[in-house]
């Protein structure tokens, strides 16, 4: 590698020793300060120092990263990532263009071998299953027999790749998410290279062929999703043009209250930069509040940067990175060079370091936040929990343009009759027609998914049971969730709901929600009811979920089994019960809501580092 700034050293960790490209020596070129730079931009410089060569990258753009400041210039800058990461749907045209790039070499009496991915690549299948069958205990079995057959000739096509080509993996379907199987497993947060008989160490950084690669940057990696066409440049070697972006700092303090999630925390912050209007730029969260957010909590909020709008939601390394790396079973000398190298380098959080300089600021009260949902239609458009019954009778009536359904009076009172094992029931406007518990943002997160399994136990407990026109699915972002699930003797529970897992991939968030029973689509479609979908995940554009359900709200996965109990988006949780007990007492959400305390005694209990080398 070159080192056209002079600033190469070594860096020793334990018995081994690196080569860095020490940010600090340009502090003391005098061409930048770095106590000044937000610290994803001094992830971004770090990138450029190392990389250039005076071709693709020049000494130039080194100097226009390191002069950023909050409210300067805004140069085009030259950035390249140092691996690749990819979903099967947008993944597949990269390989195929690969290997048409081999028959031609070949067809020139050249060696085809030589065309390989020049930096390393993983693809993970993760967003073609669908959900057929569902409520079953052989409902993965099933699903994952029709991925196979469906996609045969596709999966066929990547085990060739996998073998055919150098600096390229793929994790198979029924892993995971790709998203959370990037957080829990692929990322080193601090990546290695050699480079003649020495080691280099530089920060991970990546870019995805799926608009939500930005969870990983809750374990304080640098990523966002590209199109094809820029993934396939970086794979080839080349860095992508961008413009040196703004930074808007976003300071944290407090904590979360009782009853309040990660979820609820992350449709509010959604909520708050929407409004901003933040495209095209990096947020980088900072302050007291982070030392109280799990790293899961973080990647929750990571993730949906698509949603409000950002590049990037960025949480620099601290110790809470290291504590998450330990749980998730990588190496203790990944961890002890991941450490030394953020502090050697200056992009270690502390909350007593001085504040870098931002474009803007932001702050919020982690002790503000309240439970809440959003919908029907925009994942910015969050509902506090206590107005969802006044707010979604007045989406029915609302103009379209103003986010509503435009009925007219006429048609507010429509209702249908569901028929189920000889019995039948009514169904109105807010029926809850699917609730599933799906998607990357949420599943990662056991303190989510634990609540889920608590209320569920509480549920059944009192005898409730999920309304019979409810389509339920539970589709974890890895299989470690079944293991801790398992292991909390939590997943009976949700099955008795019908949340039985149906999969291991992106099912209703991305729409592969599977069709709905014959009875419950005629019942929606005959009588034009406004049928409501509850799901844990990020997007809720209308048709996106299924094309016959209008309204979609994201929330919390225990907010998930708390409406498909109550079988309507319709209601008034805080005041109106979900059902009755065996002895026909009201039962409501308040009664089956687990603390924070036995939330976080059955997550620490039951979430081993084992799980995560097990199943990885």
């Amino acid at each position: 590698m070159n080192d056209l700034f002079n600033t190469r050293d070594t860096l020793t960790v334990g018995d081994k020793t690196y080569v860095y490209y020490r940010l600090d020596a340009l502090e003391k070129a005098g061409i930048t300060q770095l106590d000044r730079l937000p610290i994803s931009i001094r992830v971004m410089l770090e990138s450029a120092l190392r990389q250039c060569n005076d071709k693709e990258i020049k000494q130039q753009d080194v100097k226009n990263i390191a002069a950023w400041t909050p409210h300067g210039e805004r140069p085009g800058i030259p950035f390249l990532p140092a691996r690749v990461i990819m979903q099967d749907f947008t993944g597949v045209p990269a390989i195929v263009d690969l290997a048409a790039m081999r028959a031609a070499v070949a067809r020139l009496g050249g060696d085809p071998k030589k065309i390989n991915p020049l930096v390393p690549v993983d693809l993970v299948i993760d967003h073609s299953i669908q959900v057929d069958f569902f409520a079953t205990p052989n409902a993965l079995q099933r699903n994952t027999e029709m991925e196979f057959m469906r996609n045969r000739e596709r999966y066929e096509f990547l085990k060739w790749g996998q073998r055919a080509f150098q600096n390229f993996r793929v994790v198979p379907p029924m892993t995971g998410i790709v998203h959370q199987v990037n957080l829990e497993f692929l990322s080193s947060v601090v990546m290695t290279k050699q480079d003649g008989d020495q080691i280099v160490a530089f920060p991970d950084t990546l870019v995805g062929t799926d608009s939500h690669t930005t969870m990983i940057n809750g374990l304080g990696v640098i990523g966002w999703g590209v199109g094809g066409i820029e993934a396939e440049a970086v794979m080839l070697g080349q860095p992508m043009d961008m413009l040196l972006p703004d930074v808007i700092g976003f300071k944290l303090y407090g904590k979360l209250r009782e009853g309040v999630t990660a979820t609820d925390l992350v449709l509010t912050i959604t909520q708050m930069l929407r409004k901003k209007g933040v495209v095209n730029k990096f947020i980088e969260f900072f302050g007291p509040g982070l030392e109280t957010m799990s790293l899961p909590d973080r990647a929750t909020i990571g993730n949906m940067a698509p949603e409000y709008g950002a590049t990037i939601g960025y949480f620099p390394i601290d110790h809470e990175t290291f504590h998450y790396m330990r749980l998730t079973g990588r190496s203790e000398e990944t961890i002890a060079l991941t450490e030394a190298y953020a502090r050697a380098q200056g992009l270690f959080h502390e909350p007593t370091m001085p504040e870098p300089e931002f474009t803007d600021m932001l702050e919020l009260d982690l002790g503000a936040v309240v439970s809440s949902l959003a919908g029907p239609k925009r994942p910015q458009d969050r509902i506090p929990m206590t107005e969802m019954k006044e707010t979604f009778g007045k989406i029915l009536s609302a103009p379209v343009k103003e986010r509503g359904f435009a009925l007219k009076p006429e048609a507010l009172a429509a209702e249908a009759t569901f028929g189920t094992n000889g019995d039948s029931m009514k169904m109105k406007h807010g029926a809850v027609v699917i609730a599933a518990i799906t998607s990357c943002t949420n599943t990662s997160n056991p303190s989510v998914m634990v609540a889920a399994g608590l209320l569920a136990r509480k549920a059944v407990e009192k005898g409730l049971n999920v309304k019979p026109y409810v389509k339920t699915s539970l589709a974890p972002g890895s299989r470690v969730v079944t293991e801790y699930l398992q292991q909390a003797d939590l997943l009976d529970p949700l099955a008795k709901l019908g949340f039985n897992i149906v999969a291991y991939g992106c099912t209703t968030c991305i729409g592969n929600s599977g069709p709905l029973p014959a009875e419950v689509a005629k019942a929606v479609t005959e009588s034009d009811l406004v049928a409501a979908a509850v799901l844990s995940g990020n997007r809720n554009f209308e048709g996106r979920i299924h094309s016959q359900v209008k309204a979609n709200f994201l929330m919390s996965p225990p907010l998930v089994i708390a409406y498909a109990l109550a079988g309507t988006v319709d209601i008034d949780l805080d005041k109106e019960p979900l059902g009755t007990d065996t002895n026909g007492a009201p039962v409501y959400l308040k009664d089956l809501w687990p603390t924070l305390k036995e939330i976080n005694d059955v997550a620490s209990a039951s979430v081993h580092a084992d799980m995560f080398k097990d199943k990885y």
